[in-house]
């Protein structure tokens, strides 16, 4: 975006001028409806899908401009739950009680955030969305501490493929996977680990075979940990979702093996999901640190001290690769802007 137009836009959308309006069931027809076309993290099903997103144990709040009251611009999703989930199915397909009970909600997790205008990408508005939501939380339970997201990792499954085919064409063969992980999967498959590894992460199948969830799941956690932590733009994380989380002074708290099982998150992500939890009491100094000193600060819990740290021949392989015949950020981030995810 032109920076003379940012900051006009910056200007004319600044949280003094935005208005925090909570959706519910009996919001007017037109501005469900609007939620429901805008979601692009989630896509809504159905009513009742809508509805379940908008009941008990759920929250759903939009900012609107004071020059056009009721317009949804930007919107927050969050379930209220007891503790910080690994599943997203679990948040938009089961039907929770129909009674809430203050006594079990422990924890507020972002699940979903999607600006209505395209236009408005790169103004913060999500941001903003995101710390005065939390202050409307705590007001309504005082007793709540815990915030987390739940969020999807977009184009990891194609900076893979590229990152595979980069390394293919640079060295004749890849290191992205130890030896053993080669012989397991090739052992299943009967071809060449690293060309069976490209053909399957080109479909869903592969998560239909227990045997091949399992032989995977080490590989592509620890090429996911690289891919969050280690993968930069211009000194900050590549991830645009990663980047909004750290920027905002979240942690990057948990990858989470087989977090999103729909054929939207196979695709995007190889079903993973990552949580990036919000300690209020750190996030001004978190924050401070990335944008300053571009240092990511990432829990035990994370596995990315062990692509930070260690020497094994499948990380020195993803270091070893020059930045400029990395797969394309610029097709990367083109396409979160395409899909109006905020960051």
């Amino acid at each position: 975006m032109n920076g003379v137009l940012k900051g006009m836009l910056s200007e004319w959308f600044s949280s003094g001028f935005l208005s925090l309006e909570r959706v519910t069931w009996h919001s007017s027809c037109e501005v469900l409806q609007r939620i429901s076309e805008s979601e692009a993290v989630h896509p809504v099903k159905s009513w009742m899908d809508m509805k379940r997103r908008v009941g008990p144990y759920r929250r759903c709040y939009f900012f609107s401009h004071c020059s056009t009251p009721g317009e949804p611009l930007v919107v927050l999703h969050v379930a209220l739950t007891s503790d910080i989930p690994s599943n997203i199915q679990a948040i938009v397909k089961e039907q929770p009680p129909e009674t809430e009970e203050k006594s079990r909600i422990a924890a507020a997790i972002f699940y979903s955030i999607s600006l209505t205008q395209p236009g408005l990408q790169g103004v913060e508005l999500g941001t903003f969305l995101i710390k005065r939501v939390v202050k409307q939380l705590q007001k309504e339970f005082p007793h709540l501490a815990v915030f987390s997201s739940l969020s999807p990792i977009p184009g990891f499954t194609a900076w893979l493929l590229g990152l595979l085919n980069s390394q293919a064409k640079e060295r004749g063969r890849s290191e992205l996977l130890t030896d053993s992980e080669c012989r397991e999967i090739s052992e299943l498959t009967g071809g060449p680990a690293h060309e069976t590894l490209k053909a399957l992460l080109g479909s869903s199948e592969w998560a239909e075979s227990e045997k091949l969830v399992r032989a995977l799941q080490a590989p592509l956690l620890r090429l996911c940990a690289w891919y969050l932590y280690g993968e930069k733009h211009r000194g900050y994380a590549l991830n645009p979702v990663a980047n909004f989380h750290l920027q905002n002074g979240a942690v990057l708290w948990r990858i989470n093996w087989m977090g999103d099982s729909s054929l939207r998150g196979l695709a995007g992500s190889c079903g993973l999901m990552v949580n990036y939890r919000y300690f209020l009491e750190e996030t001004g100094t978190n924050s401070t640190a990335y944008l300053g000193s571009k240092h990511i600060k990432a829990s035990e819990q994370s596995r990315v001290s062990e692509v930070r740290d260690c020497t094994d021949v499948a990380v020195r392989g993803l270091r070893g690769l020059q930045a400029s015949k990395r797969w394309s950020c610029g097709f990367i981030m083109k396409g979160m802007v395409r899909n109006r995810f905020v960051p």
